[in-house]
């Protein structure tokens, strides 16, 4: 070992670490990696089986008469609407972005079922906030849509933003 010198000595540790290394993270790890490739393929070959075996019993089909009344029992109640105003607020406060008052205006068309509840919401909170937020509102209220999103910043180095989001929700007048 002393006629290695520092560096030999530095690249023989470097051997042993290296050696070591690879009997305690590495071969584990392989063979977790095997057990997972074994069970994506079980996974695959079972999805892949599916398809024939769902045009048999497995898969539900609605007559004529059924698919109308379950695509509107897809959508909340008319009167629930206070509901999902109060989601909106608590996804904005988790999200930090600040609400600075709401437009609403309910449109009900007279041969439709769906009352569509258009709400404006100015917000304000930096670019990952909206983002957020937008994002986290329509995956908590499915049966909102994004119409419209304008966004204002004051100048170029300001980190707030100020936006105009406009939602659609679409409630059900009839009875579920």
């Amino acid at each position: 070992m002393e006629r290695l010198g520092p560096a030999g000595k530095i690249g023989f540790g470097l051997l042993v670490f290296s050696a070591v290394f690879f009997l305690v993270a590495v071969l584990p790890r392989q063979e977790e990696s095997k057990a997972l490739r074994a069970e994506a393929e079980v996974l695959e070959a079972r999805i892949r089986m599916e398809p024939s075996a769902e045009s048999g019993s497995h898969r539900r089909r609605l007559r004529g008469d059924q698919a109308l009344p379950a695509f509107y029992a897809f959508f909340p109640k008319l009167d629930s609407s206070p509901l999902w105003i109060g989601e909106l607020v608590r996804i904005a406060g988790e999200r930090g972005v600040e609400i600075s008052g709401t437009e609403y205006r309910m449109i009900r068309e007279k041969d439709l079922k769906l009352a569509r509840y258009e709400m404006m919401v100015p917000v304000r909170g930096n670019y990952s906030q909206l983002r957020g937020f937008i994002a986290d509102a329509l995956h908590a209220v499915p049966a909102m849509a994004l119409v419209d999103v304008a966004i204002r910043r004051e100048g170029v180095h300001a980190e707030l933003l100020e936006a105009n989001i406009k939602f659609n929700l679409y409630l059900s007048e009839g009875k579920h």
